[in-house]
């Protein structure tokens, strides 16, 4: 689920705070590295809009809402559904009435399964956080426990759990995408504040590392996309948080060297620049970037570094509002969501040929940060995510082609 930066969206405290000014929960990355990598040229295109998005309606879709048992329904409560895989697994986590954090498997016949970290805590804002499952099943995501440090967990097929921190992390590990193979990646808080990424292999050994360019204050260095940042070979995207709090996009090959890239039209100022949201097989990457003027545009980046830019028709100008690249699958297709002038977020999904569709989930509200807001496409067009309600209670949906 790949997300953006200056739009009020997922109640996690407690992981979301720590990664300002980057909202990496949402699908925003920042990294650095002593590795080798080279600076990439950059050659752009615009994509047509007009009669691509007269496409948007020709097709209805279904989508099927859900909510977890016992999740709550006080504001900012629910469901919130994070990743699918290709044989329609859905992964996510739920806040309880006494806003505990719990996580869960949706099966493809619409069992829901719910269960907690062993060690994580049962106060508010504490709990279990899935992020991401493979194909086999398997789930990566991260727990609170009752001191507050977030740690990083692995859950297998048959339902038992390792748990782990990355080398030198201080209260955060984020463990926030998990591929075939059962490689891990994600970031971590160092004691200064500092974020830096990580990947760990199907053994447990884990590698850590900093993007080029990455800054050194508090709340920046290198950050990972969320869900969908870690391809079948082991190719990851994220971002780099500069010195000046600038976001720059970097690709790390299965070797460990790096590719940065900068969208041409990305701001240059705080919270502003290039954010990858998912890569693909063929190393295709999707994401948005954040103009001078705080307006988010969705991009894709062709494996030989052409960038499209595009903007959904209906996404507001102003600050904050806009187009957000999510995730992308194997067949170029991207999801997103956009941000119309009156900050309400609605879902859209963009096939290889650039032809947009738009959607809201049934029962997503109308008011000012409600709305549709979307996880991963899984290889059929299958797309889930969450919407929030018009009393700002949150629950899953699922909406297949």
């Amino acid at each position: 689920m790949n997300t953006k930066l200056s739009f009020p969206l997922i109640p996690l405290a407690l992981v979301c705070l720590a990664l300002l000014p980057t909202n990496v929960c949402a699908g925003t990355s920042t990294p650095t590295s002593e590795l080798g990598f080279s600076k990439d040229r950059i050659s752009i295109q615009s994509s047509a809009q007009g009669s691509q998005e007269d496409a948007s309606k020709a097709h209805e879709a279904t989508i099927i809402t859900f909510d977890a048992p016992d999740a709550g329904t006080g504001p900012f409560q629910g469901t919130i559904a994070n990743d699918i895989n290709n044989g329609g697994a859905i992964v996510g986590y739920y806040a309880d009435g006494s806003n505990v954090f719990h996580g869960f498997v949706r099966h493809r016949d619409g069992a829901i399964t719910t269960f907690d970290v062993p060690g994580a805590g049962t106060g508010p804002g504490q709990g279990t956080f899935p992020f991401s499952l493979n194909q086999s099943g398997a789930i990566a995501g991260s727990y609170g426990d009752a001191s507050g440090v977030v740690h990083g967990f692995l859950r297998f097929e048959d339902g038992t759990f390792t748990t782990f921190d990355a080398p030198g992390a201080v209260q955060l590990t984020l463990a926030l995408n998990i591929n075939p193979k059962g490689e891990i990646a994600g970031q971590y808080l160092d004691g200064s504040n500092v974020n830096h990424g990580f990947v760990r292999d199907r053994d447990g050994v884990i590698t850590t590392f900093d993007a080029p360019g990455a800054g050194t204050g508090s709340g920046q260095g290198t950050v990972t996309s969320t869900e969908d940042g870690l391809n079948p070979a082991g190719a990851l995207v994220g971002g780099t948080i500069d010195g000046s709090n600038v976001l720059h996009g970097f690709l790390r090959a299965p070797n460990g060297t790096f590719t940065t890239f900068d969208v041409p039209g990305a701001g240059t100022g705080p919270g502003q620049g290039t954010n990858p949201g998912g890569i693909n097989a063929a190393e295709t990457i999707s994401g948005t970037y954040v103009d001078g003027s705080g307006v988010n545009h969705g991009f894709v980046r062709a494996r030989n570094g052409t960038i499209t830019t595009f903007d959904v028709s209906g996404a507001g100008t102003g600050p904050g509002q806009g187009t957000i690249g999510g995730n992308i699958n194997n067949q170029g297709a991207i999801d997103g969501w956009y941000i119309d002038a009156s900050n309400l977020a609605h879902g859209f999904v963009r096939a290889r040929d650039g032809a947009i569709t738009t959607f809201d989930a049934p029962g997503a509200g109308t008011g000012s940060g409600q709305g549709t807001f979307i996880g991963p496409i899984n290889d059929a067009g299958a797309i889930t995510g969450y919407d929030v309600d018009n009393n700002n209670v949150f629950h899953g949906y699922l909406r297949s082609p």
